[in-house]
């Protein structure tokens, strides 16, 4: 898909604008991951955050079919 003339620009416009610029730099330098505690994946913050996010889009659980196979290389 190609980009419109008009929205080509718009964001060399953008491009040149120090207020933007300093906008991103701040979010880059305030940036979390909600997920992480001392640098390590919180898997209850995970399954919480997964559970929120399903019921969030209105998915349905598939029920459990368990895996039959016998051997299972990678």
């Amino acid at each position: 898909m190609k980009i419109s003339i008009k929205d080509q620009k718009e964001m060399l416009r953008l491009s040149k604008s120090s207020l933007l610029k300093k906008d991103m730099q701040y979010l880059a330098a305030h940036r979390h991951n909600p997920l992480l505690v001392d640098g390590k994946v919180d898997l209850d913050r995970l399954i919480a955050f997964l559970t929120d996010y399903n019921e969030f889009i209105n998915h349905t659980p598939k029920p459990f079919k368990p895996m039959i196979d016998k051997v299972m290389k990678l």
